[in-house]
């Protein structure tokens, strides 16, 4: 199972450098010109856990594995992208293919970068630009399917009317000038039609405020004015330095780039923010599989249930699930590991209807 988070941005807002820092490697190209990443960059980066190193020192584990997100560098955005102008199509299929998009927003002022969307800083300004870019895109793609959905529907087709009643509650939005995403949906049937629909302005957004150096730690007046509108959508942002963050991850050790990140005020790059970020607006959780080979950590959507949650680790353990041997991790903690757990009362055997929480040590038993 594979998330992904979408880095989009308008050309020389710092998506690249970003991107470089984020896989600590040079692979994407953050040249100062429009476009110089034409193939989306793929890379799939850690998820910061402190957990993991607490279970694997009780558990004598050989090996650490993080649970992982997937980023992906795409072309820059200008205007008129919905209309085919730059990158056009492929930008938004590129878009079209993430389960959230952060945007990266210019909230340094330099001489140096001299293409930009428009005259001026103004994140909010860009931020418009590419919400509406993709919103003229839905706009256009769902009037269409919405007239071949309703022809369907009149004929018969269950499914498709079904489609059609979710569909026109977001081509009222969008024809408002409204994202999809504030559509109604009813239950959790809805939700996952309207989720179905793969409607560009449906997914869920970071803004990313990318900040000259000195205000890394403190933020600026942009950012400050980012944040403000992001409060107004119930969105998150996150400030970081781009510059900074590949700085940090060209150091050599750990201990260096927490030396340098003091030096500045920082607590934790703001790179560990992102992905932590973009962990919490897909609305993940973890659960983790702990022995003397490894400690690993497991990516899957708050509410999976036991038997798609092992199919997670391989696709016979959900086939052929029997039961999930489980235990909370502060009472794996407290009793210093399974047999504590199990002497305290703490372990308990969950079966195909549990709902795996975030922080179980899981052990899971099927048959083949």
């Amino acid at each position: 199972m594979g998330f992904k988070c979408g880095i989009v941005g308008l050309p020389n807002v710092g998506k690249s450098t970003l991107f470089n820092a984020l896989l600590s490697t040079m692979q994407a190209q953050a040249a100062n010109y429009p476009f110089c990443t034409i193939e989306p960059n793929v890379g799939r980066v850690g998820v910061p856990d402190e957990r993991l190193q607490k279970l694997a020192a009780i558990a004598g584990s050989a090996t650490i594995i993080p649970t992982q997100l997937e980023f992906v560098d795409i072309a820059g955005l200008v205007k008129g992208a919905s209309k085919n102008e730059g990158m056009g199509n492929k930008f938004l299929s590129h878009i079209r293919e993430v389960d959230a998009i952060l945007y990266v927003l210019r909230c340094f002022d330099d001489g140096d970068i001299i293409i930009h969307g428009d005259n001026g800083v103004d994140p909010l300004r860009d931020a418009e630009i590419v919400e509406t870019e993709l919103l003229i895109a839905d706009l256009e793609s769902s009037e269409k399917r919405l007239n071949t959905l309703q022809k369907k529907g009149k004929m018969g087709d269950i499914e498709a009317a079904e489609q059609a009643v979710i569909l026109e509650r977001a081509f009222k939005l969008l024809s408002d000038g409204k994202p999809a995403r504030g559509a109604e949906v009813r239950d959790a049937r809805e939700k996952k039609i309207l989720d179905a629909l793969q409607l560009l302005t449906t997914k869920p957004i970071l803004f990313v405020c990318n900040v000259d150096e000195a205000s890394a730690a403190t933020g600026n007046a942009y950012s400050k004015s980012v944040e403000e509108m992001a409060a107004k959508r119930g969105a998150t942002s996150v400030v970081i330095s781009a510059r900074i963050e590949q700085e940090i991850s060209m150091l050599g050790t750990d201990e260096e780039k927490q030396e340098f990140l003091s030096s500045l005020g920082l607590a934790e790059t703001g790179l560990s923010r992102i992905v932590k970020a973009g962990y919490e607006l897909l609305e993940l959780v973890t659960y983790f599989t702990v022995g003397p080979k490894e400690t690993r950590a497991w990516t899957i959507t708050a509410g999976t249930l036991a038997p798609a949650a092992a199919g997670v680790i391989h696709s016979d353990f959900e086939q052929g699930f029997i039961r999930a041997e489980t235990v909370a991790y502060d009472d794996y903690l407290v009793g210093e590991g399974e047999q504590g757990a199990k002497k305290a009362g703490k372990f308990r055997l969950e079966g195909k209807e549990y709902a795996v929480q975030d922080g179980d040590v899981l052990h899971f038993r099927f048959s083949n």
